[in-house]
């Protein structure tokens, strides 16, 4: 490394004119980690492989796939699949990576972009410490995916640092699902999953460090906190569950109208939170309703069925489906925020039994 990039690295990548993107500017491509550990779908694992095709067949056609697999056997199952599924095409690339589990969008990194004008200036991207939501014991492998991923995508390393009021240095811990951006200064986030004394990521970091962290790593001015997530989030209420962002000034948020569900007064709590909040640049939100879909529930427990982790790419809009009245009014309103993009409906009543679905598994690369 030489000493102009070694001073580089101290600085700020917002200082330096990197921001985090809104996930419907233009991709390079998606990056997801083909599914192998049946633990993560107990008596569901089989049909997960063909899910996973479908997503792969419907992204290859307008952007990259880099596709994560555990050795040379497991590229050699999924490419079975794929060709089967008519998903293989000179758009899927593999990597032979281990991993613990498959949900990239958290153990993954977080790539920014660098100012237009600098156009010698490459991609950077941010490689958070992920402890696997400080749930599990395993997560070895996954902690250095995100780092593998930036140097495959030829980016610049940064690991996000705290400094504690003595001075001492904490890597941050810090999942893309926790976070939604509108790639123009304003960040989602719950305080649920930040700042609740169960989420056990950063126990020094208070509202404050948490807002110093999204500037200078993600060009963020305003942070809208939203109170909490869905019943049945295995990730203490990540974002992307509920609210995401579609348009500069619009989001789309769940609601759940059955007074008697447990959703049902935390979402109307994030909806009046929403209402009154603005974008850094002092405009109200533009806020489009979707109703839940009814309780998924498997082996006596509800999981987080929610249409809001749709996932974004170049040509398209995958949007999970669980056979529910609501999957039509997700799609319409989908269709109508994203005029110009195709909307692929993805049947996710099994890939939900893994606690996660389109969102929680991808993750973008941004194009210049």
């Amino acid at each position: 490394m030489t000493k102009q990039s070694a001073s580089r690295t101290k600085i700020p990548p917002a200082a330096q004119g990197y921001r985090m993107p809104a996930e419907w500017e233009p991709h390079e491509s998606t990056w997801l980690a083909w599914p192998h550990f049946r633990g993560d779908w107990p008596g569901k694992f089989e049909p997960i492989p063909w899910v996973y095709a479908e997503i792969v067949r419907t992204l290859a056609r307008h952007e990259r796939v880099e596709v994560i697999v555990n050795d040379a056997s497991w590229e050699q199952r999924a490419r079975m699949v794929l060709e089967k599924a008519d998903a293989l095409s000179d758009n899927v690339s593999f990597h032979r990576w281990r991993t613990n589990r498959v949900w990239t969008r958290d153990s993954g990194c977080i790539f920014l972009t660098p100012p237009a004008e600098q156009t010698d200036a490459g991609p950077l991207a941010l490689h958070f410490q992920f402890n696997a939501w400080a749930k599990y014991p395993n997560y070895n492998f996954d902690e250095k995916v995100g780092e593998r991923m930036a140097k495959a995508a030829g980016a610049r390393v940064v690991q996000p640092i705290f400094a504690d009021p003595l001075g001492e240095k904490h890597r941050v811990v810090l999942e893309g699902g926790s976070i939604d951006v509108n790639g123009c200064g304003t960040l989602l986030t719950t305080e649920e999953c930040l700042l609740s004394d169960t989420q056990q990521r950063n126990p020094l970091m208070d509202r404050a460090a948490y807002e110093q962290l999204f500037a200078d790593y993600f060009g963020v001015r305003s942070v809208i906190w939203l109170d909490s997530g869905i019943a049945g989030d295995d990730t203490h209420g990540h974002v992307d569950d509920i609210t995401r962002f579609v348009a500069p000034n619009t989001v789309v948020t769940m609601i759940e109208p059955n007074e008697q569900s447990e959703n049902h007064m935390a979402l109307h709590a994030n909806l009046g939170r929403l209402k009154n909040a603005h974008t850094s640049d002092g405009e109200r939100l533009e806020v489009v309703e979707i109703p839940m879909p009814r309780p998924v529930v498997f082996e006596g427990r509800q999981l987080p069925a929610s249409y809001a982790n749709f996932y974004i790419a170049n040509g398209a809009v995958l949007v999970p489906v669980f056979n529910d009245p609501n999957d039509r009014i997700a799609l319409n309103s989908l269709a109508e925020l994203f005029p110009t993009r195709e909307i692929v409906p993805i049947y996710s009543g099994d890939l939900i039994w893994g606690f996660g679905a389109l969102h929680c598994m991808t993750q973008q690369q941004p194009g210049r």
